[in-house]
């Protein structure tokens, strides 16, 4: 990591996510390397930011609900930057581009949930957008589809990201 210019971006761990019926792929373990990643990068001075899906009515992320607030486990800061958001990519429509230029970040280190919608589709556009991506590979989740396990969907992310789009790391492997 390149220390000043660097920032974490946890995408959408919501309440809600622990909440699905469906059980999120090694959830205990996503959090521990979140925890992990939070506290690394307040010690060293890296700003944190967190997105939140906002969902439609009904849906267990709907904004305002119960489900829609960042993981209690996710100590939040007065400093930590919030980003709302209502598409996958979270810089889609969002402020997320205009905070990142303002605090001259060039490089992002990537978590988050769900591995195939949301972290997929901001790591692609953060590659487009010409930042120096890192997806930390056992930093975010999925859940099983009727096609695929949830690991498989997470080795297949990993690998297709570590090809084009984003330097791919372990959380003990992130030093910042």
């Amino acid at each position: 990591m390149n220390g000043k210019n660097a920032a974490l971006l946890i995408i959408d761990i919501q309440t809600a996510s622990f909440l699905e019926e469906q059980p999120l792929f090694k959830d205990k373990e996503l959090v521990s390397n979140n925890q992990l990643l939070i506290s690394k990068a307040r010690m060293a001075g890296i700003p944190v930011f967190f997105t939140k899906h906002d969902g439609k009515t009904g849906m267990l992320n709907q904004k305002g609900s119960p489900g829609w607030n960042i993981h209690p486990s996710m100590t939040l800061k007065p400093e930590d930057i919030i980003i709302e958001k209502n598409h996958p990519d979270a810089f889609q429509q969002t402020s997320l581009q205009q905070e990142l230029t303002s605090r001259y970040i060039n490089q992002l280190i990537i978590t988050g949930i769900q591995t195939e919608i949301c972290v997929d589709a901001t790591c692609r556009r953060a590659y487009s957008l010409g930042y120096d991506v890192i997806l930390v590979a056992d930093g975010h989740s999925t859940y099983d589809s009727i096609v695929l396990k949830a690991s498989q969907i997470i080795n297949h992310h990993n690998s297709v990201h570590a090809q084009w789009f984003a330097s791919v790391v372990k959380t003990k492997d992130i030093i910042f």
